[in-house]
Parts: structure tokens; C-alpha cells; sequence
């Protein structure tokens, strides 16, 4: 398997497809899950010419199941050291969810130096902040996420069940129809990666401020957020941070839910690819 090892020892799993000379994509995935889940952007950007590259999250999917270092910041790095070893420049940054504070964060921190990155593209992403805060006082109540760490800690096998087939894409709606394979494929990445790196990747995504990290951010980014999402409500998340971006583009998809990477693949990958090559 693809690894680097970065500063603090620890060793991440990525995936490099496509011609090394093409423009490189670099997508950012959502917790508790894995770079497999961004299959059906990998292999439609692929068959358009692009470097697609995708890594899995210190201790989620493939990479090393370590103690330390789930936060925001550790992540920022992990990927500066994936960006570095394959010496990227120019990529487009895509992050989903979790993914995409990890994406701000390296951006904001990591990447505008040296031409390494073009552009943003932020999905169903947590940033500004999702907890509720005096500054903050649209964000979600710090007890949801306490419920997140008790059901996972109780029983994660059947929290991720719960959590893939009910509102992650929506299939808890009237009339939706879920798909097994889609929600079997969740509970496998998501079981994959270590435990002790999910209940502290809450916290991470969850209480994590980009607010600073957004402003800094100087490149052109594309906010796409489904207005049914039920894991990152719109309200809090894209609506802000499309304000504190300077060149940011929001684009809001009616009736969408969070997981619309796979469910509206088409979709979203026409816009992302309008996006890149604009």
C-alpha cells in the first residue's frame, strides 16, 4: 500500500491515480470514514485526464491506528506531508464534512505557499464551527455530541448502522429509498478505523473554530451544501461560511441531503468540474 510517514511517526494511506503531469485533485473525507469513499468522484475525474489522490485520516481506513494527534491541526499536517512527498502543486482541494475543516485548515495553514494549491471546494463541510457558542448561537447544542461519543462508545457497530441508514443520506425521509450496498459500504469504512480516533475526531469536528482560517484563505472556493442535510445544518455552516471566505461561491441544492457525494454523484460532479476548470 501507498504510505507516508509523517513528523510525529505516523503513517497514512493514500491513493495516487492518474498521469503525474495532470492537474491534481486532492479529496478530503468525512468521518468516521475513508478515501474509498469518494469512489465515484476518483474514477469520474480520473477518466477526465485529472490526478486524483485521496488519503485516509490518521487512525480512520488504512492509515495507522495511533493514539494521538486527532485534531484539526494533526490533520492539517498529515496531509502537508502527503501534499509534500508527491510534490503537488497547483492541485484543487476537495473536502466533505470533517474533510472539509481539514481542507480549510490545511489551506488556510499549509497550502498557500509556493503554488501548491488553485482552489477550495467545500461539501456538506463543518466549518465555521458546529457547536453552539455565546458566538456562535446557531450551532448544535454540546449534547448532541455528547450522544455521538455514548452511542459510539456503547456500540459503534450499531451507531454507524444507525447513523448510514438513517439521516447521513437521508433515506429517514418519506418516500427515500435506501440502498444496502450504500449503507454497507459506510459501516465498513467506518468500522475499519480505529475507535478511539472516531470518538476524538468528534470533538474535532465538532468544536473546532475555522473561523480565522476562512478568512485567511485567499483562493477561489466553491461552497456546495444540500439544504436537507441533517448532520451539518446548512444554517450554521455554508450560509456562514460563504461570508467569510473571500472569494467564495455558495451553491445550495434543494432537498439534498449529506451524503449527496454519493447519492448525487452526477450532480455534483458536473458542478465540481464547471468549478475546476473555470
Amino acid at each position: 500500500m501507498s504510505m507516508v510517514t509523517t513528523q510525529d511517526g505516523t503513517q497514512i494511506f493514500y491513493k495516487d491515480w492518474g498521469p503525474k503531469d495532470a492537474q491534481p485533485l486532492v479529496f478530503h473525507h468525512g468521518w468516521p470514514l475513508s478515501a474509498d469513499d469518494w469512489d465515484a468522484q476518483l474514477l469520474h475525474f480520473l477518466g477526465k485526464g485529472y490526478r486524483v489522490i485521496a488519503h485516509d485520516r490518521r487512525g480512520h481506513g488504512r492509515s495507522a491506528q495511533v493514539g494521538e494527534g486527532h485534531d484539526m491541526d494533526h490533520y492539517a499536517a498529515d496531509i502537508a506531508a502527503v501534499v509534500a512527498h508527491l510534490g503537488l502543486r497547483n492541485a484543487v482541494h476537495v473536502g466533505h464534512s470533517t474533510g472539509g475543516g481539514e481542507a480549510a485548515r490545511y489551506v488556510a495553514r499549509h497550502g498557500q505557499e509556493q503554488g501548491r494549491v488553485a482552489k477550495l471546494v467545500l461539501i456538506g463541510a463543518v466549518p465555521p464551527i458546529m457547536v453552539r457558542t455565546d458566538a456562535n448561537p446557531g450551532g448544535l447544542p454540546l449534547e448532541v455530541f455528547d450522544g455521538f461519543r455514548q452511542q459510539l462508545a456503547a456500540n459503534r457497530a450499531q451507531f454507524y448502522l444507525d447513523v448510514a441508514s438513517g439521516p447521513f443520506y437521508g433515506f429517514n425521509r418519506p418516500g427515500a429509498r435506501a440502498s444496502q450496498g450504500v449503507i454497507q459500504n459506510w459501516w465498513r469504512q467506518g468500522m475499519m478505523g480505529g475507535a478511539k480516533a472516531h470518538y476524538e475526531g468528534i470533538k474535532a469536528f465538532s468544536e473546532t473554530d475555522f473561523t480565522e482560517d476562512l478568512k485567511a484563505i485567499g483562493v477561489p472556493t466553491l461552497v456546495m451544501h444540500g439544504d436537507d442535510d441533517q448532520i451539518v445544518p446548512i444554517a450554521a455552516s455554508a450560509l456562514l461560511s460563504a461570508k467569510l471566505l473571500k472569494q467564495g461561491t455558495l451553491k445550495v441544492y434543494e432537498a439534498l441531503s449529506h451524503g449527496m457525494c454519493t447519492t448525487d454523484a452526477d450532480v455534483v460532479n458536473a458542478d465540481l468540474l464547471a468549478f475546476i476548470r473555470a
